[in-house]
């Protein structure tokens, strides 16, 4: 067997095996606590059954380095792919979503932020017509909170790592508990650039009815990942607009304080895979040989 189709195997197989356990686990989120920071533990935690996952592909990838392309170990061809298939399924699922959500016609939006690398604020001209300027620059506001944390990448990463958990319950519920977070953020931010709480509720509303006269996405449509929308979650709508017409909590933290701890945080990370990588090239076939001969004996 080709080295990389053996590696594709192993990564599927053993990341599966840590995966799906992993997604089974409570990764709660902090109760009472700022949205910005609750935004951010309920990102983490939908990273965390993922991350040995990536771990694992490193040290594999070591492994690789070393070994001769076809491998010449022997091993059962028949066992590694069978045991293999069913987490390849869920791998091949949750690519295929992600290309279809960067492929398909973006959802028509009243106001929503699209845009990877430069997010950029689309809004509806029909939409606009019908409201005042203060909800106008509210929802802008809103918007822009949306693209300058990448908002629509970050979610179309989200919904990755949640497809990639899948067929757990648990896993959607807690991306969707992270969206519901991720609005609650960025209308506190809107409202700390000067925004109010107000206008803001009145155009959420409005987006609300707007939507509702709008004809039905398709299943396929409706899958989140490409636009951060100033609606969210239509079904926390009334929770959503109760915080609005309260006063504004107090900010937890500054911008800039967290954008160079997760700069930091990614440093790390990168040095941690780079050293689990450099393990797996030094003493990946003395664990790895092993195992690819018992498949062969048993």
């Amino acid at each position: 067997m080709g080295r990389e189709t053996l590696l594709t195997l192993l990564i599927a197989l053993f990341g599966g095996l840590v995966l799906q356990p992993l997604a089974l686990l409570p990764w709660r989120v902090p109760v009472g606590t700022a949205p910005v920071v609750a935004e951010r533990s309920a990102w983490r935690s939908l990273w965390l059954p993922v991350l040995p996952v990536l771990a694992i592909g490193a040290w594999l990838c070591g492994w690789a380095l070393r070994e001769p392309d076809p491998v010449t170990t022997r091993f059962d061809h028949g066992m590694i792919i069978g045991a293999s298939l069913p987490f390849l399924a869920v791998v091949l699922r949750a690519g295929l979503r992600a290309i279809w959500v960067l492929v398909r016609q973006p959802v028509e939006l009243p106001i929503c932020t699209i845009g990877f690398l430069h997010p950029r604020v689309v809004f509806d001209p029909q939409f606009a017509r019908v409201l005042e300027e203060g909800l106008i620059r509210a929802a802008l506001e809103h918007e822009r909170a949306h693209a300058r944390h990448r908002d629509p990448m970050r979610i179309w990463l989200a919904q990755l790592a949640t497809d990639l958990q899948w067929p757990w319950p648990w896993a959607h519920r807690r991306f969707c508990r992270w969206l519901e977070l991720l609005e609650h953020a960025r209308d506190d931010e809107a409202r700390s650039q000067g925004a109010s709480g107000t206008d803001l509720a009145a155009a959420v509303v409005a987006a609300a009815r707007h939507a509702r006269r709008a004809p039905r996405p398709t299943a396929g449509a409706a899958l989140p990942g490409a636009q951060a929308a100033l609606l969210g979650d239509a079904s926390t709508l009334a929770t959503r607009v109760e915080r609005l017409l309260s006063p504004l909590p107090e900010p937890a933290h500054p911008r800039g304080h967290s954008v160079g701890r997760d700069a930091a945080v990614l440093a790390l990370l990168a040095l941690l895979l780079g050293a689990v990588l450099t393990w797996g090239a030094v003493f990946g076939n003395d664990i790895l040989h092993p195992f690819l001969l018992w498949t062969w004996n048993a």
